[in-house]
């Protein structure tokens, strides 16, 4: 069964998400606070598959709060829940660390799918070819990682489907509709900004000079490109 960890201050909000995500069949964790969070995730921090995080949280923030549990684990799901609505807070957001960004109000119907896409990505691709060899990158699907020259990227689940679809379609323009479709599904309710900004912070961690990157590359007014050669 699926731990998710839920942070909301709001008592009738945080109530009413367990409640549903509790008759959806996951195993949730309450906390009121970040600081509440982090003690309840640092029994067990391997157990979690799932966060969601309300950003304005009293003290310590959600966007902080974020960070420290991306910096401890790279394999959690991520979403932030804000009332929040400027294009600013959400790549901020995203930017934290997190796999996708709610704006309140929002429907149950919609946060159970969101949900259930972030879960997706946290679980072991079936089917795939072990492992990928494109230049100084090496795909491992079994481990989940990305290597470069044999060292292991510090990649997010979402940064790891991303590569993984890039691996599969080497030298391929690929618009950011269809990268979107691939790594968060079809179904998937969000802005296709996502894209870009999950783009740059993977660029960080591939590329030898992210400011002119040369294996990610930019299709304008497209997508992308990947160029292990």
């Amino acid at each position: 069964m699926d731990k998710i960890l839920v942070v909301e201050d709001e008592y009738a909000i945080r109530e009413l998400i367990a409640l549903n995500l509790t008759r959806a069949g996951y195993d949730v964790f309450r906390a009121p606070t970040a600081e509440r969070a982090l003690e309840i995730y640092e029994e067990s921090p391997t157990d979690f598959q799932l966060a969601l995080l309300d950003i304005m949280l009293p003290n310590m923030d959600g966007i902080s709060l974020c960070k420290r549990l991306r910096s401890s684990n790279q394999n959690i799901g991520i979403i932030l829940l804000t009332a929040k609505v400027q294009e600013s807070d959400k790549i901020e957001g995203l930017s934290s660390g997190a796999d996708d960004y709610m704006t309140k109000p929002f429907s149950i119907n919609e946060l159970l799918a969101r949900v259930e896409a972030v879960l997706r990505r946290v679980r072991p691709s079936v089917g795939s070819e072990a492992v990928i060899h494109q230049g100084r990158f090496t795909l491992d699907n079994k481990a989940r990682r990305v290597l470069k020259n044999n060292d292991t990227l510090d990649l997010t689940q979402v940064e790891y489907q991303i590569m993984e679809f890039f691996f599969k379609n080497p030298g391929t323009a690929l618009n950011r509709e269809t990268i979107l479709n691939a790594v968060w599904g079809e179904n998937y309710y969000g802005d296709v900004k996502i894209v870009d900004v999950n783009i740059r912070r993977l660029r960080m961690k591939v590329e030898d000079d992210p400011s002119k990157p040369t294996y990610i590359q930019t299709v304008w007014g497209y997508g992308y490109r990947w160029s292990a050669e």
